[in-house]
């Protein structure tokens, strides 16, 4: 089993840059399947969920490669419709391949995609609006088939709320459709603007990505040309690094990423006694050891451009030992605090209600054992090791949740010279020393 150890009480110090962000790179490697040139994602980093999606390209028929730290794709010339089930369950990022795979197949079936143990996360959005385009649905109890007749038709389509997911799954499916689609209600993140970028430079026509109306003139069944493609930062890589300036104290400076993708995260940071500067593509936590954060806080994660539900676990963290206590909601994920748990292992007072994170403040936290429960919350744990101050090892078993966001988490802290180590226990340990 993976896990990261961390001692606190180091204050972090330097600068580091983002790399591609996760949410945006799962999307586009489907993409990539409506292209019928080579696709070049620049700066890709070696996640488990791009790993799962380079996996699931080669299982459809087409393929990719590392050049360095770039991924280049190749078109495939057959494309089987088929997800199998050992990938779909690994991550929630294979609902991306419902358009692309129905584009070009004809049809798609998808098991109920995985990812992370968050609770129910249906995709009734997605199939309403191919169904608006003409596919036909057939949903069973552990399993999606579509099939098409015929060209996928344009559509005007309202959301009933403002879904990543479905935001991207209805703009890839009407890339190649006959006719305009207009997608209302739209998501607005950031990931939706540079999954356009990308679909514009391989010869998409999509205006007001980023935006609550989004616009596509499809082709009318011909396929997108290539591009080579540099992927916006990752925005809650980068608020896990503003996070842990904040717990542990010191000065971070997050370089080549825009503050205004997190901007909602930034303000709470300020007004939990944060110094935050912030540039045109740069942004530094500063925060002296001694100055305790102010709790009393009431957060709400929301769709962009609010508090992102990924970085919510991160904010937690922080208020563990701030004055006062804090609320979080969450109301996309029912069990996005299932980290309340480890929190409370490492002494703090913190428990969770449905989708409510309540944590009473002042924790004097101290080492133990926990277990990662999620990806963000595996993280937000590492985090909290940073506040514990009497020298005492927090040690995150069931890390490899992590590690489908993060590269190397505990690297990264590393060299901001926080006290923080990756291994792997037990035989599996033994077995990795072996192959090595």
């Amino acid at each position: 089993m993976e896990y990261i150890e961390v001692t606190g009480g180091n204050p972090l110090r330097g600068s580091i840059r983002p790399a591609a962000a996760k949410n945006s790179v799962l999307p586009l490697l489907a993409a990539t399947l409506l292209c019928a040139q080579p696709c070049t994602l620049r700066r890709v980093p070696l996640l488990r969920d791009v790993q799962t999606s380079l996996d699931l390209l080669r299982a459809v028929g087409s393929g990719a490669a590392w050049a360095g730290q770039d991924l280049v794709t190749q078109p495939a010339r057959q494309i089987s419709g088929r997800v199998p089930t050992a990938l779909a369950g690994a991550m929630r990022g294979s609902v991306f391949y419902l358009a692309p795979l129905l584009t070009r197949a004809g049809w798609a079936e998808l098991p109920l995609p995985g990812g992370c143990r968050l609770g129910p996360r249906p995709i009734d959005i997605h199939l309403a609006g191919l169904t608006a385009m003409g596919a036909q649905v057939c949903a069973a109890a552990e399993c999606v088939v579509l099939r098409r007749h015929g060209v996928l038709r344009g559509t005007d389509f309202a959301l009933r709320l403002p879904s990543v997911g479905a935001t991207l799954t209805l703009m890839l499916a009407a890339c190649c459709a006959a006719g305009v689609t207009t997608l209302r209600g739209a998501a607005c993140e950031p990931e939706i603007a540079d999954t356009a970028a990308f679909l514009n430079a391989c010869g998409a026509k999509i205006t007001g990505a980023g935006t609550p109306v989004v616009c596509i003139r499809g082709t009318g069944g011909e396929l997108l040309d290539g591009c080579v493609h540099t992927v916006l930062p990752d925005r809650i890589a980068a608020a896990t690094y503003a996070a842990a300036a904040a717990i542990a104290g010191g000065r971070v400076t997050v370089t080549q990423c825009s503050p205004v993708w997190l901007a909602a995260f930034l303000d709470f940071l300020q007004g939990s006694g944060c110094e935050v500067a912030r540039g045109e593509n740069e942004f530094s936590i500063t925060r002296d050891q001694d100055t305790k954060l102010r709790g009393g806080q009431e957060l709400v994660a929301a769709a962009y451009p609010g508090l992102a539900t990924d970085t919510a676990p991160l904010a937690a963290a922080v208020l563990l030992g701030a004055e006062g206590a804090s609320r979080i909601y969450d109301g996309l994920f029912q069990n996005r605090f299932a980290c309340a748990q480890g929190f409370a292992a490492l002494g703090a007072d913190a428990h969770s209600e449905g989708r409510l994170l309540y944590l009473g403040g002042s924790a004097k936290l101290h080492g133990a054992t926990v277990t990662a429960p999620d990806l963000r919350g595996g993280a937000a744990l590492v985090l909290a090791g940073l506040g514990v101050g009497d020298g005492s090892c927090v040690r995150v078993l069931d890390a490899g949740h992590i590690r489908r966001g993060y590269a190397d988490l505990a690297g990264d802290l590393r060299r901001l010279g926080a006290d923080c180590r990756a291994g792997r226990t037990g035989t599996e340990a033994g077995r990795q020393t072996k192959k090595l």
